[in-house]
């Protein structure tokens, strides 16, 4: 089967899978996210007290094991989205995902009921992190099939965006939530409130996506019966060559990513001494930033071309890393926000085009399993380890910029890979097993 050209999407129809796609990505992140800007209050309630590093390292463990799910969640998902539909796939991982989030807030501290409550918060983040790993990967890929060939990044950029916006709401509201109550308060049941709100937000991204139609590049695949059903085995063992070369460039993208949303909050609060409620209007400042400049990222993809675009998030991220956390660790509310606008330049855009790539580069009957296992297995690596390993050099280092030279080293190997990825801009998405990628630009 070839297909000349891809099915044309009307814009009534783009315009709200757009909408629906943003708005469930929000919902998802918000949910994932809330963890990781609660992390030091977590650390109190579900660890021992005896040793507040311990404590912290004992919650980023929990932090990284979830996303030890997130591969197993990607080829579980992505094989279900690949066989029965992007849009039924993409409303179960919300309503997952919500339930284990809803959990979180309803579970049981150390101080009642001992070892229990660490093990049922790991329970309920690996949950998450198996919802996670169908999520993004499967958005990507049900957006990006309704798009233009010229305007996939533009319009794939909006789901960085609300990515980077919904961790922003986060901060936004632990922030609140720090500066509204007291901190007993906030000990005793403050904390809880964000994930509390993760059950209304699931309905209403349950009953966004469930309202979807399904993307037509899938349909016709579908309606063609000379398409096969590809097992798992066979998705890994024909798109294997793609799927480590773009997992070579997604290692800068989770790993740029956690430590500018996550590990961030706390560098700024344990590190530089900062108070928690000036970290996290820092954060939010840099992430809505972040969430503005994703569709010029986006604009700027489809105009040079996937290659360069990552060259340019790579070397940002090389040469910014280090300047990024010194100017950061300066100890003033300018200072902070100005580190973490640095290091968005290349974490945004690396970002932009990860999303995109998830999309052009597998043919569209392994789309989802293929992306989704690729995006996952990185992140499992590099982001859900990326705040655990940075907390871990600094310790063994002694140096409060160990964390940035890693960021640093990773990115540079990105570099490399990026050169090892086809140029796919405007190409078509669908019969690409039958035809050689363009050469590059």
């Amino acid at each position: 089967m070839t297909f000349q050209h891809d099915p044309v999407t009307d814009r009534a129809t783009l315009r709200k899978v757009t909408r629906a796609a943003v708005a469930g990505t929000v919902i998802e992140w918000f949910d994932f996210a809330v963890y990781g800007f609660l992390a030091h209050t977590l650390s109190v309630k579900f660890f021992p007290a005896d040793n507040e590093l311990v404590g912290l390292l004992q919650t980023f463990a929990v932090f990284a094991v979830a996303f030890a799910l997130r591969p197993l969640g990607g080829a579980f998902f992505g094989v279900l989205g690949d066989r029965i539909g992007r849009k039924r796939t993409l409303a179960l991982t919300v309503i997952v995902m919500s339930a284990a989030t809803t959990a979180i807030g309803l579970l049981p501290t150390y101080a009642a009921v001992g070892i229990a409550a660490p093990l049922m918060l790991t329970v309920a983040r690996c949950l998450q992190g198996f919802s996670a790993g169908g999520e993004y990967a499967g958005a990507c890929t049900y957006l990006v099939e309704h798009c233009p060939p010229n305007r996939r990044a533009r319009y794939a950029s909006l789901l960085p965006a609300a990515t980077f916006g919904s961790f922003a709401l986060a901060a936004l509201v632990a922030y609140s939530l720090t500066a509204g109550l007291s901190e007993s308060q906030m000990s005793e049941w403050g904390w809880r409130v964000p994930f509390l709100l993760a059950a209304p937000l699931g309905l209403v991204g349950f009953y966004i996506r469930r309202r979807l139609d399904e993307s037509p590049v899938f349909q016709e695949v579908q309606n063609d019966d000379e398409t096969p059903t590809s097992s798992l085995a066979t998705t890994v063992r024909t798109q294997a060559s793609a799927m480590l070369r773009l997992g070579g460039v997604v290692i800068a993208t989770a790993l740029s990513f956690y430590m500018f949303s996550t590990y961030m909050t706390t560098f700024l609060h344990t590190v530089v001494g900062m108070d928690e409620g000036r970290v996290l209007l820092s954060n939010v400042v840099a992430l809505v930033f972040a969430t503005l400049l994703a569709p010029v990222a986006g604009r700027f993809t489809d105009r040079v071309g996937r290659r360069r675009a990552l060259f340019a998030a790579c070397g940002a991220l090389v040469v910014l890393a280090v300047p990024g956390f010194l100017v950061a660790g300066t100890g003033g509310l300018a200072g902070a926000v100005g580190g973490q606008l640095m290091l968005a330049l290349g974490t945004v855009t690396v970002n932009v085009v990860t999303a995109v790539l998830l999309a052009e580069l597998f043919p569209t009957d392994v789309r989802y399993t293929a992306s989704a296992i690729t995006y996952n297995v990185a992140y499992a690596v590099f982001g859900g380890t990326a705040p655990f390993m940075a907390t871990l050099l600094l310790a063994l280092t002694g140096s409060d910029f160990a964390p940035a030279v890693y960021l640093a080293l990773v990115a540079a190997v990105a570099l490399g890979a990026s050169a090892l990825l086809p140029e796919t801009a405007g190409q078509p998405l669908t019969g690409r097993k039958e035809r050689e990628p363009l050469p590059s630009h």
